[in-house]
């Protein structure tokens, strides 16, 4: 029997709320093995097999039709997949996992709250020091979009994969857009959120692929879909 691969994030609060969330449905996820061991196993459902993965390469495996469902982060998919909904279907926000991307710029920008200021700012800062303002991020296409829109030019996007929030006072860029929850970290930094800087708020969603081989897994699907109680039609 064809079995449907569900991806889910293989450690953390994220797995234990995925785990949380389908046992509220009657269906019942569990590592199995060691805690090295990326091993699990399905109870409560027929024809569904267990794939533990990193929230961040979850979006990748959905993309390329490897798994069936996967459960990460809705910014993941957007900010990792071109033409996100082409290659994949937003099937339920699952209630977990809020934060919020946004754009953050040091508390001692007294006259910049806006996108519009930050644009005026990065001009100015181009023209005195010859280079364009540095926004250290993660995201780079989710960012890059928004700006792009919203009509905020002269900046350059730098990588950041460790504590973004500290790039401005460690001189390696002038204001970020990341992830936040509560808002602490950022206030921790002396930096302050832009009053028009949400990017995205994000939540843990179930995502289905498009490109996944469907067919022969129809029947255990529209079984399963009909146990968690999601809307299966723009599949």
């Amino acid at each position: 029997m064809s079995m449907i691969k569900l991806g889910v994030p293989s450690k953390g609060r994220l797995m234990e709320k995925t785990f949380a969330w389908f046992a509220e449905r009657g269906v019942t996820l569990k590592r199995t093995g060691s805690d090295r061991e990326y091993a699990g196993a399905v109870e409560g459902a027929e024809g569904v097999e267990l794939v533990l993965l990193s929230a961040s390469e979850i979006p990748r495996e959905l993309a390329a039709g490897r798994i069936h469902l996967g459960v990460t982060g809705s910014d993941l998919v957007r900010d990792k997949l071109v033409d996100w909904n082409k290659q994949v279907v937003d099937l339920a926000p699952m209630g977990f996992g809020h934060a919020d991307l946004i754009i953050a710029v040091p508390d001692c920008w007294a006259d910049v709250d806006t996108l519009e200021d930050l644009d005026a700012v990065a001009h100015a800062f181009r023209v005195t020091h010859g280079m364009r303002l540095r926004i250290a991020t993660k995201y780079h296409r989710l960012v890059r979009e928004f700006l792009t829109r919203e009509g905020v030019a002269d900046y350059q996007l730098v990588d950041s994969q460790g504590a973004t929030e500290g790039t401005v006072k460690n001189l390696t860029a002038e204001a970020i857009a990341d992830i936040t929850s509560s808002g602490e970290t950022l206030r921790a930094n002396h930096l302050k959120i832009l009053s028009d800087g949400m990017i995205h708020q994000s939540q843990a969603t179930l995502f289905a692929s498009r490109l996944a081989d469907w067919g022969s897994v129809s029947d255990n699907f529209a079984r399963f879909a009909a146990q968690l109680q999601v809307e299966t039609q723009d599949l």
